[in-house]
């Protein structure tokens, strides 16, 4: 991800683009981070969402858009979305976005036990596995609120969709997530 951040102060500060703008440079700071992690879940492939990432941070910076953001989370999300679906539909980008594995979920507390991190690396390589294996538009709402940090109305605007139709994506998405989950653990234990 730092690689990112770095790619990002030079596609923009560098020798072809003079900003002269800290608060720019602030912006790419704060949010580079967050904007790969949207592109990435939507495209798949590192390399796509690094240049979604730059692609959309030109954009704003040669039209003057980011200016004018009301919400800086939720206006950038969008936006870096938006060029995300538009490189799918360039050749080769759907069959590029399959060819690289998804980065690994963190859910175990940074403070588990060794014993228990051993535990949870077979339970969180599953959990990976069952995310990527849900419905599209379920594990792109599931994704966004629950594992970006945003909130339903910025996970509205960025799909597209209305508001109660993320929260009933993420809510069926978490049951799913939870049935498949348990059906597997108990199959698990069934063949000991």
């Amino acid at each position: 991800m730092d690689g990112v951040i770095q790619l990002e102060k030079r596609a923009v500060g560098g020798d072809e683009v003079d900003i002269g703008d800290a608060a720019f440079a602030a912006l790419v700071d704060r949010h580079a981070g967050l904007m790969y992690r949207v592109a990435f879940s939507l495209l798949r492939n590192p390399q796509d969402a690094e240049d979604a990432v730059q692609e959309t941070l030109l954009k704003l910076y040669r039209t003057g858009g980011w200016r004018e953001m009301q919400d800086e989370r939720a206006f950038l999300a969008k936006s870096v979305w938006r060029v995300g679906l538009s490189r799918m539909g360039t050749p080769g980008a759907k069959a590029m976005r399959y060819a690289e594995d998804v980065t690994e979920v963190n859910l175990v507390s940074a403070e588990a036990s060794p014993e228990e991190s051993a535990l949870g690396a077979a339970e969180r390589e599953l959990m990976r596995r069952l995310i990527e294996a849900l419905p599209e538009g379920f594990r792109q709402a599931l994704v966004l609120s629950a594992m970006e940090g945003l909130r339903s109305a910025e996970v509205a605007e960025v799909l597209g969709i209305a508001e109660g139709t993320v929260r009933t994506r993420v809510m069926r998405a978490k049951a799913e997530l939870r049935r498949r989950f348990l059906e597997r653990h108990a199959a698990k234990e069934g063949r000991r």
